[in-house]
């Protein structure tokens, strides 16, 4: 009896190391390529052009669309050939399956090149310095930027080149995406 519980106490385990793996979530930005209704699909190109598809569900969230363009027939909730766009996703065995797709526009979201001088400890802000010597320090809001954000504090020394893509509110800089 022992034995059996020890054994089913690891196949347990298991399953949930295994299940706890599939939720990382992941961000891509770039330009939908296509959208395609019948496999409930979006594919989206990054600048460094590689093509990256991913399925959307009931559960998928869409901002940064109007009801006009929500309604257009040949989009995903507004989401259409040439749109700018952040995901959000999770990798299921060999499926990425969308969370959020954030379409981002020229009026609304705004980009500053530096390097990054500093990332807080326990990832809220972001100083990045300008070419031209400027420091410029974003909040870190959203699930795209956190995850972004922690990239970029685990794995980037001070000094490494970012683009920041972000917003502004009450005279604070939002920062939605880190490249």
């Amino acid at each position: 009896m022992k034995i059996f519980l020890r054994v089913l106490t690891i196949a347990i385990l298991l399953v949930f190391a295994v299940y706890a793996a599939d939720d990382v979530v992941s961000v891509v930005h770039g330009t939908v390529t296509k959208v395609d209704s019948a496999s409930k699909t979006i594919v989206v190109k990054t600048k460094d052009g590689t093509e990256h598809t991913f399925h959307y569900v009931d559960k998928t969230t869409v901002t940064g669309v109007d009801a006009t363009e929500a309604a257009a027939k040949d989009s995903y909730k507004g989401i259409k050939v040439g749109s700018d766009v952040v995901v959000q996703y999770s990798k299921k065995g060999t499926e990425d399956t969308a969370h959020e797709v954030d379409k981002l526009t020229k009026d609304s979201v705004k980009t500053v090149d530096g390097t990054v001088e500093k990332v807080s400890k326990d990832g809220k802000t972001v100083t990045i310095k300008t070419a031209d010597g400027t420091e410029k320090t974003f909040e870190v809001v959203g699930k795209g930027a956190e995850v972004s954000a922690q990239a970029i504090g685990k794995g980037t020394a001070k000094g490494a080149k970012v683009t920041v893509l972000y917003t502004e509110n009450a005279g604070k800089k939002i920062a939605h995406f880190f490249e």
